[in-house]
């Protein structure tokens, strides 16, 4: 079976990416030449408003490249960058086979003055892995100088772009939504420390907003809490009497050593502390508690 690129076979691919590469390069002649003619207009480091000789007209270094560009038929902005380009790239240091786009992409690299930089740069093209040839491709350029490609390739490549998508938080918002709904995907995200701190904290945040516009607008809420807190506290100290009831006859004829006496006396300083602090709540509403208290219950 024959192999088919796009509409054409594979022989006849290969023969118009020749026709193609021949192509590039007499733009590539072109696009360099136009700078060139540039640069002999204007000068690159030509002053803009500089007057010429006495008597002739005075020009600004825009006017001069806007005549140029209007009277061969391209784009002020256009012909701008082929200056810049060509100056950034004398004749002698373009590496043949290499389009004007990549001498473009790397014409930012190194220093201003130092063409050889640059040079010596596009002599070691990365190898295509789709071709298995040496060749510099837009996307290996831009990768080369730490630049996004224009197709992401990595998964980090396209973890980049996705988030170059979602700045906005509106986006990002129900890409993310989206994105939860998916069980692994939530499973993954949740085995993060700060990804799942972030979202417990989220609910919680969410959970006392609710609370609070229900209190708005039902006082009897506060009453209602009050009471269930009122419930927990009773059961939260019936359970430890029930607890020490049920343990405290257990120990009988067991011998402590003194490091576990002086445990158990730790532990039940703590609950007289405890005590104080439920019995002092309770009567004056006050439910703060001082240094020493905090220090005693963290079992400093």
């Amino acid at each position: 079976m024959t192999t088919k690129i796009g509409a054409v076979t594979k022989r006849r691919y290969d023969r118009l990416v020749k026709e193609g590469r021949n192509l590039v390069a007499q733009q590539t002649y072109s696009q360099f030449k136009l700078g060139e003619n540039a640069l002999e207009i204007e000068p690159i480091h030509a002053r803009h408003g500089g007057r010429v000789a006495p008597g002739d007209e005075v020009l600004t270094v825009e006017w001069g490249l806007r005549m140029y560009a209007e009277d061969v038929g391209i784009p002020e902005s256009t012909l701008t960058n082929y200056r810049w380009v060509a100056s950034r790239w004398p004749e002698d240091f373009r590496v043949p086979g290499v389009s004007y786009y990549i001498h473009k992409i790397f014409a930012a690299f190194g220093a201003p003055d130092d063409p050889q930089e640059r040079h010596d740069r596009l002599l070691d093209p990365p190898e295509n892995k789709r071709t298995g040839e040496r060749i510099w491709t837009v996307d290996a350029a831009h990768r080369a100088l730490g630049q996004r490609p224009g197709h992401a390739e990595t998964e980090q490549e396209r973890v980049e772009r996705i988030h170059d998508l979602a700045k906005d938080d509106a986006v990002a918002t129900r890409v993310i939504t989206d994105f939860l709904r998916r069980p692994t995907v939530a499973y993954e995200a949740m085995a993060d420390r700060t990804a799942r701190h972030a979202v417990n904290s989220a609910q919680v945040d969410r959970s006392r907003e609710a609370l609070d516009r229900v209190r708005r607008s039902a006082p009897a809420v506060r009453r209602i809490e009050h009471s269930a807190e009122y419930v927990d506290l009773v059961g939260a100290c019936q359970q430890f009497v029930a607890s020490a009831s049920r343990l405290v006859p257990a120990m009988r004829g067991n011998d402590f050593t003194d490091e576990e006496r002086e445990r158990v006396h730790a532990n039940t300083a703590r609950v007289r502390a405890t005590a104080d602090w439920i019995e002092s709540a309770v009567d004056t509403g006050n439910v703060g508690m001082d240094d020493a208290l905090a220090r005693l219950l963290g079992g400093e």
